[in-house]
């Protein structure tokens, strides 16, 4: 019995040692933390067909290999990229635009989504043994938004939806 208290203590102590939790911790400011969606791909280098109209070099400036995903994501739903760079909407992508916005919009959206988000860690942050033992929240805090991508597979497959890159469904023989 006497050495019970010390062994206690020894074991919530190393279970304090553990590694950097920033990422997964709801009060974090996530200032200095990375930011995955910075990460982009350069494109790949190509020799133009003619090197006497390569564009001069525009040093602070972009480059014709630097990522372009705005563009990129217009020219993959069909638009006009060049049109990124004037203010407003394409006749092109009027009727896209609209058909997106038929269930209505609400101007402020990105304003309520982080009045409810900062609301919801408010409610859902660190209790006192997650504090001590500096352990992360974030799982239990996001547990009920989590989805179960294989009970989620069955469903769409049951519904009769082919799933190509997911495993067929197993049949009893």
């Amino acid at each position: 019995m006497r050495l019970f208290a010390p062994i206690t203590v020894t074991i919530l102590l190393l279970g304090a040692c553990s590694t950097d939790q920033r990422l997964m911790n709801l009060d974090s400011p996530s200032s200095d933390g990375p930011d995955e969606f910075a990460i982009l791909p350069t494109r790949p280098l190509e020799l133009p067909p003619d090197l006497n109209v390569l564009p001069a070099p525009t040093p602070g400036g972009t480059n014709i290999t630097d990522p372009a995903p705005m563009g990129d994501a217009v020219a993959a739903l069909g638009g006009n990229p060049g049109q990124l760079a004037q203010q407003g909407i394409g006749a092109s992508d009027g009727a896209l635009v609209t058909y997106a916005g038929r269930g209505g919009v609400s101007p402020g959206i990105r304003q309520e989504l982080a009045e409810a988000d900062a609301a919801f860690r408010a409610r859902n942050g660190r209790r006192l043994l997650e504090k001590l033992a500096g352990t992360p929240a974030y799982q239990r805090a996001y547990r009920t938004y989590r989805l179960d991508a294989q009970a989620e597979n069955e469903r769409w497959q049951r519904a009769g939806a082919r799933t190509p890159t997911a495993p067929p469904p197993q049949t009893e023989e």
